[in-house]
């Protein structure tokens, strides 16, 4: 499982603010190859199925393999500050079809933000199903792949759930791996651990995909009013 990540030691002063660049898209370290607006009809997706799930891909151990399409969309924002923590980040919506749907397959939001100071990478993520996750994972400014992680009870990487999720499909961790490719893609690879009543062990909820950009980012706004 992850492990929770103690806080950086940014000194006793927690009230002056660090100072930011306007640029965004210039100090974004390992996120800087997801910037943009992606798209990929590669997906994969292995997920629980039971009597009364609408099967549309192949069955195996009672996990269904399907593909599916997405679109993900990713801006800067302008750097955020706690005090002399300094994140500059990537706001996100990732909308996700079945082939030849229109109806919503996932859907998710949140932000990427990388935290130079510590070389932390923080993901917040949340869904439509009422459940929302913060996961995080060291990496380097120059990385070309890292892992956020999120574990259940943690109160730094946590998951939280509504009642139903929580009781019937116990999501004990999150793991997620980003690899920026040489050919100017990004992939990642998704697993959502969970315990379930009728199944024995942990289940295994895998996404992965392949996506290509279509359409540059667009500058946040302190670097578009920023004359220099």
């Amino acid at each position: 499982m992850g492990t929770t990540a103690h806080a950086h030691n940014y000194g006793d002063d927690i009230f002056t603010e660090a100072d930011g660049h306007p640029d965004t898209l210039a100090n974004l370290g390992p996120l800087a190859g997801m910037a943009g607006t992606w798209t990929s009809a590669d997906g994969r997706n292995v997920h629980p199925v039971g009597p009364g799930s609408d099967i549309q891909g192949e069955v195996i151990d009672g996990n269904e393999h399907s593909p599916f399409i997405e679109h993900y969309d990713l801006q800067p924002i302008d750097p955020q500050t706690n005090g002399p923590q300094l994140f500059y980040g990537l706001r996100y919506h990732t909308h996700i079809t079945r082939p030849g749907e229109v109806e919503m397959f996932h859907d998710q939001v949140g932000y990427w933000l990388w935290e130079p100071a510590a070389e932390r990478v923080t993901l917040t993520l949340s869904i439509p199903r009422a459940q929302v996750v913060l996961a995080s994972g060291p990496a380097t400014a120059d990385a070309k792949s890292f892992t956020v992680t999120a574990t259940r009870g943690s109160t730094s990487q946590g998951i939280v759930s509504n009642p139903f999720l929580e009781d019937k499909f116990t999501t004990v961790e999150f793991r997620m791996t980003v690899t920026i490719n040489d050919d100017g893609t990004w992939s990642y690879e998704e697993h959502t651990m969970m315990e379930m009543p009728d199944r024995p062990g942990l289940v295994d909820h895998e996404d992965r995909n392949t996506l290509h950009r279509i359409a540059p980012p667009t500058p946040n706004p302190l670097a578009l009013a920023d004359p220099d």
